[in-house]
C-alpha cells in the first residue's frame, strides 16, 4: 500500500509506484471520481472530451425532453429526501 500526506495547501505527492502504474508524468492531470460507497477513484485524465464520442450507446428509443425533465426532478427529490 502507498501512503501520502496532505499538505497545508491540500496537496499530495503521489508515490513513484502509483505514478508509474497510472502512466502519469510531470504535468499529467487526474480526475477524482466519487464512488457509490463514498470513496474516490483516481483516474488519469488522458483523453479529450471528443475521444468519448460513442462511448455510451444511444438509447434504443428516443427520450423526450419531458421524460428527461421528469427523471431529473425525481433524482433531485430523491437526493433531498436523504
Amino acid at each position: 500500500m502507498s501512503i501520502s500526506t496532505v499538505t497545508s495547501k491540500g496537496q499530495i505527492t503521489l508515490p513513484v509506484r502509483v505514478r508509474r502504474s497510472l502512466g502519469l508524468k510531470t504535468g499529467s492531470r487526474v480526475n477524482f471520481v466519487p464512488m457509490d460507497n463514498g470513496s474516490y477513484e483516481l483516474v488519469p485524465a488522458t483523453g479529450t472530451l471528443k475521444s468519448l464520442k460513442g462511448f455510451i450507446a444511444a438509447p434504443a428509443t428516443p427520450v423526450a425532453v419531458e421524460q428527461m425533465d421528469a427523471a431529473i426532478a425525481d433524482a433531485v427529490l430523491d437526493r433531498q429526501s436523504r
